[in-house]
């Protein structure tokens, strides 16, 4: 049986950079992915690149890096992953206060500009002109604005795997057995399953995950300015109070906190769209969720918001994204198992993995690193 250096276990976005970091830095690697056809976060995510949101010096300074690290990338994995600057539009509910809310933004390294509804419709023309929701009201108080770096995730995810095999890594479509008999090492960067891998194995580490839903919408004449998400978003919130408490994620089928909608949308270079999301927490990455209560559910939030998308032809699908218990990703050796380590739990994920898995792969070649310590369990 051949081995080798590392076994990468996801073939997201997570497990593709470090694959190719890894093969880059002189290791052999085998990169697994369960699913021929990607139906992971990376597969569904809407591509923002939130480079202006740093609000502290570790998460500013890696902002700053995956800007230099994306500026190259392309050139370097040679492959167009339709890099591009766009308007983030964030809006903000009728019943909130547009000032306390832009306040909430303050400490981002680039802070995002209030916009009243006129101006904010003017930069996005499909947004509801008339502002007025279902319910009677006005559907925005208002909108922020800032300039918002942007990629095909999935594009991006097969050019680094592209890269990674040109540099003669090698890719298995299977899933991981729970054994090290491939390789020296095992790095888990399978995102919303992560937690379940390791509980397989007898180890909780404080990984969590949500349900995702979005709609994708095929290539559409209709076009969309913008990135459009609300600048309340409730996923944070969902995620802190869902951790509160890490032992009942070990009990089956707990729903945790009641499902949330954050209404957003995002249209991709060649005209297809994306909109989203609802979150579920729920324990159980199996859970069963009904697909036509969640995308009426979807249809109507994005309706109030964008009228024209919220009725177009699409699919409903479901992912799990991962999350930490801090807003960092979790990443390192997992004490408890030799050999084993953990590369996971990105909220900010295509912003931070492309200069974390450098770094990460440096540092496991024998690199110090100031950062990667500061991420450990």
């Amino acid at each position: 049986m051949k081995t080798y250096d590392w076994t990468v276990v996801g073939g997201g976005i997570t497990g593709a950079a470090l694959a190719y970091e890894l093969v880059k830095t002189g290791f052999s690697v085998l990169l697994l992915e369960k699913d021929a056809v990607a139906q992971n976060a990376t597969r569904y995510s809407y591509g923002g690149l939130a480079y202006w949101s740093g609000s502290t010096e570790l998460t500013r300074q890696l902002c700053r890096e995956a800007i230099a690290r994306y500026n190259i990338l392309s050139q370097e994995l040679d492959a167009d992953i339709e890099l591009r600057e766009l308007d983030l539009l964030l809006t903000i509910p009728a019943d909130a206060n547009p000032e306390a809310t832009a306040a909430l933004y303050a400490n981002c390294a680039v802070p995002p500009r209030l916009l009243s509804v006129a101006e904010a419709c003017e930069l996005e023309p499909l947004l509801n002109r008339g502002a007025i929701s279902y319910a009677g009201r006005n559907a925005i108080a208002g909108a922020l604005t800032v300039k918002h770096g942007h990629i095909n995730p999935q594009k991006t995810a097969q050019a680094y795997i592209q890269a990674f095999l040109r540099a003669g890594g090698e890719l298995q479509i299977t899933e991981w057995q729970g054994t090290t008999t491939h390789s020296a090492n095992v790095v888990i960067c399978a995102g919303g399953l992560s937690r379940q891998l390791l509980k397989s194995l007898g180890i909780s580490v404080k990984l969590y995950f949500t349900h995702a839903e979005i709609i994708e919408i095929p290539p559409v004449d209709l076009r969309l300015n913008t990135l459009v998400m609300p600048a309340n978003l409730q996923r944070f919130q969902l995620e802190s109070a869902s951790t509160k408490v890490d032992e009942l994620w070990d009990e089956p089928d707990n729903q945790l906190t009641a499902q949330i909608l954050d209404a957003g949308a995002i249209q991709f270079l060649d005209g297809s769209l994306r909109l989203g999301q609802i979150s579920r927490i729920l324990t159980n990455p199996d859970a069963v969720i009904n697909p036509e209560a969640s995308e009426n559910l979807l249809r109507q939030g994005i309706s109030q918001i964008l009228p024209a998308l919220g009725n177009l032809p699409g699919n409903w699908h479901h992912c799990l994204v991962a999350f930490s218990n801090n807003n960092l990703p979790v990443i390192g050796a997992i004490p408890e198992l030799k050999n084993v380590h953990i590369f996971s739990g990105f909220s900010n994920p295509l912003v931070f993995v492309p200069p974390l898995a450098k770094r990460f792969a440096q540092f496991l070649a024998g690199k110090e690193d100031e950062i990667i310590p500061q991420l450990s369990l």
